[in-house]
């Protein structure tokens, strides 16, 4: 029997004999922090000037009891919607936990939002509350006249305040320790807002249950183990926070490293070094930044497991971070309304491209209009079997939008793949995202992975371009690393590349050199944009 043979048979055999064991009464602070003993590493924290703080689990159920006591001193009861908006920083760990606890419905914001995305978010929650960071404090004081609703505006500022505002250390000084409140399962407690990649963002609304999931999304794909430490560099506004950053380590008694400085590719490299974690889970842009730098004086001795997600992982990069360090990096596939969907999972041969293999607790499948699982080969829509815990509730003040995902008895992901003989799934793009070109369809994704192949390329991205005769053409964004200047010959030479690298038909016609992509605040690619700029360009073929 081959290795991937011995490897498949193991993975379905957990599969078959997993069962999600979910308790009735479930509150992520009282029964998985307050279970950790003081003194065992909760957190380490470092900023960009390398001040560093940390916590260990005794601190962290001080903090989060002194947040849930302020918030019944200020009146916020169960279900009361609070954003946070902090950045890296303890005090993150802190109020998300402690709103929890609190049984307080949890709205964690990027820092990055702009005012009318604060807007949106607090008038469409009803948010009562607000916790902002430092820097955040001026943007959100500017729009207060548009927040009624608002009734508390905390900062992490150590300054002065405008008026109106407190100051968070000072009022959880002030807080009487509160152990929280008991909560089902199933109540509400967590809003996560999508990152608009197709449109306004909506508002996925999770229970207490989708915080116990979790655990198994470190255990299954992140890897974690007891007594590691973990960095994740995702920003705290998002879900992918939520698993990585959080749920899932503390989950596993394990140690978080949190940086608060900037991303730097060498910086990034020297705190690998430095501070030796045994995870380490970081987006695809970085990674691909990443492998541009020399590797090969790096010494990543104690790093284990290496792993990213947020949107495809090139092969091309993970090939080239495994000949420089020895270590594979994982892809991982999920959604904000969701945990781990798909992965590439410890002990797994990987096959480079490929989202993975179904997570244990999970039916995912690959279906047709009908809601039909496809064959192998057949593109279709990825889609997961509904009712378990790690399944969103809906999206919040929203039905219509919540029927439309739904097929039967799918939750449709609005992605699209297919899969192999052996069951891998294979990423071709959003729904909205195929481009069909003179009858052929074509996903984004494989192209974009063959012009990331040529050393010239650090990121690419590729839509649909109105044509004539095809209908659309590919059209490809592509901003190139330093000191490389574009111009028709190097236009050539990447359409000649992408042809010898995949299907001829797949080469993008049109090549536009660009200094940076359009993104989300969560760092997605904005192709809407791209699609909409490309309507109103024309290019030399």
């Amino acid at each position: 029997m081959s290795e991937l043979s011995r490897a498949l048979e193991r993975h379905w055999r957990t599969r078959e004999v997993f069962r999600w064991e979910v308790p009735a009464a479930f509150n992520f602070a009282r029964d998985v922090v307050d279970g950790f003993a003081s003194g065992r590493p909760a957190l380490l924290w470092r900023d960009a000037d390398g001040d560093e703080r940390r916590l260990d689990f005794g601190a962290v159920q001080e903090g989060t009891r002194r947040v849930a006591g302020l918030w019944r001193a200020l009146g916020v009861g169960p279900g009361d919607p609070v954003i946070v908006m902090l950045p890296k920083v303890p005090e993150w760990h802190l109020v998300m936990v402690g709103s929890l606890r609190a049984g307080a419905l949890v709205i964690p914001c990027s820092t990055i939002l702009r005012p009318k995305d604060l807007i949106f978010r607090a008038e469409h929650s009803g948010a009562v509350a607000i916790v902002s960071g430092a820097d955040e404090t001026a943007m959100v004081d500017s729009v207060r006249d548009q927040l009624p609703g608002v009734r508390h505006f905390l900062t992490l500022s150590a300054d002065a305040t405008p008026d109106g505002w407190t100051r968070l250390a000072a009022a959880l000084a002030d807080a009487s320790p509160d152990d929280g409140r008991i909560t089902a399962a199933s109540d509400p407690a967590l809003v996560y807002y999508t990152s608009g990649t197709t449109g306004p963002p909506k508002a996925v609304l999770h229970s207490h249950a989708y915080t116990f999931a979790q655990r198994y999304t470190g255990e299954f794909w992140l890897g974690v183990r007891d007594g590691d430490r973990v960095w994740t560099t995702s920003d705290t506004g998002w879900a992918k926070a939520a698993y990585s950053v959080l749920f899932g380590p503390w989950s596993a008694g394990a140690e978080v490293f949190l940086y608060g400085g900037r991303f730097d590719p060498r910086r990034e490299l020297d705190l690998l070094e430095e501070v030796r974690p045994d995870v380490f889970c970081a987006p695809p842009t970085e990674f691909r930044l990443l492998v541009k730098e020399d590797l090969s004086q790096r010494s990543l001795a104690r790093l284990r497991e290496c792993v990213s997600a947020g949107e495809p992982l090139n092969p091309e990069v993970i090939r080239a971070w495994r000949d420089a360090t020895g270590l594979t990096i994982r892809d991982g596939y999920g959604q904000t309304e969701t945990i781990l969907l798909v992965g590439n999972f410890p002990g797994m041969p990987i096959r480079p491209g490929s989202m993975g293999l179904p997570m244990p607790g999970h039916e995912v499948e690959v279906i047709d209009e009908s809601g039909a699982p496809s064959p192998p080969g057949e593109v279709g829509d990825v889609a997961v079997r509904d009712g378990i815990p790690a399944l969103f509730l809906e999206y919040w003040k929203d039905p219509d939008a919540t029927a439309r995902c739904r097929r039967g008895s799918w939750y449709v992901t609005g992605d699209r793949a297919h899969r192999d003989e052996e069951g891998f799934f294979w990423f071709v793009g959003r729904a909205d995202d195929v481009i069909i070109s003179a009858g052929y369809r074509i996903g984004p994704f494989e192209v974009e992975s063959a012009l990331i192949e040529h050393p010239d390329v650090v990121e690419a991205a590729v839509v649909a371009a109105p044509d004539e005769t095809r209908g659309a053409v590919v059209q490809a964004y592509v901003v190139l690393r330093p000191g490389v200047e574009g111009g028709p010959d190097l236009c050539r030479a990447l359409q000649a590349h992408v042809k010898e690298v995949t299907a001829p038909y797949k080469y993008p016609r049109r090549i536009e050199f660009v200094a940076e992509l359009p993104k989300t605040v969560s760092g997605k690619i904005r192709r809407v944009e791209l699609r909409a700029q490309a309507e109103a360009e024309t290019g030399p073929e």
